[in-house]
């Protein structure tokens, strides 16, 4: 069981390999962005995650106006997030690596292969994570089914307007 990330709280110090080198930190802003939205997809035996990352790669430009950058993570080994960033021409960047101890400590729902044609490790359903310039979760969504996951257009377009109106950071209330 993990304890699901609250919006307004910091996300955990996690930081993976990145595909080209070097560490992909998540929640830390790179370039001239100072938000950061991290998309954990589920890895390359999802075609849903294809999809998904093809389309983040097409609305990534729609972030970075709104001066948030964007970064992809899975727990796929190098090899496989390589050929899967690849086959999609992602240029955002992207770890791989991502262990069950940090995909809990993401608060995230994590599932065992249904065979090892599809992965040999276990792996996170999807989530997105946005983070402001004062590190806080401003947004999150994470989902235990490949299918359940943000329209990015859309969400491009409302955190241009909560940058645009200082809107505050929703759902801190405590249940």
């Amino acid at each position: 069981m993990t304890d699901k990330l609250k919006s307004g709280e910091h996300l955990p110090e996690i930081s993976v390999s990145r595909l080209g080198g070097g560490d992909l930190t998540l929640g830390k802003p790179a370039d001239d962005h100072d938000w950061q939205m991290v998309v954990v997809y589920r890895g390359k035996h999802c075609p849903i995650c294809k999809t998904y990352l093809a389309e983040l790669e097409r609305t990534a430009p729609e972030f970075a106006k709104a001066g948030i950058g964007v970064a992809a993570v899975s727990s796929d080994p190098e090899d496989r997030a390589r050929s899967f960033a690849d086959a999609i021409g992602v240029t955002f960047p992207m770890g791989y690596g991502l262990t069950v101890a940090q995909m809990q400590a993401l608060g995230l729902y994590v599932s065992e292969p249904r065979s090892e044609k599809e992965t040999d490790r276990p792996f996170a359903e999807p989530g997105v994570f946005v983070i402001n310039a004062e590190g806080l979760l401003q947004v999150v969504d994470i989902s235990n089914a490949p299918f359940a996951r943000p329209d990015l257009a859309g969400l491009a377009k409302g955190l241009k307007f909560v940058r645009d109106n200082d809107y505050p950071i929703r759902g801190r209330l405590a249940a």
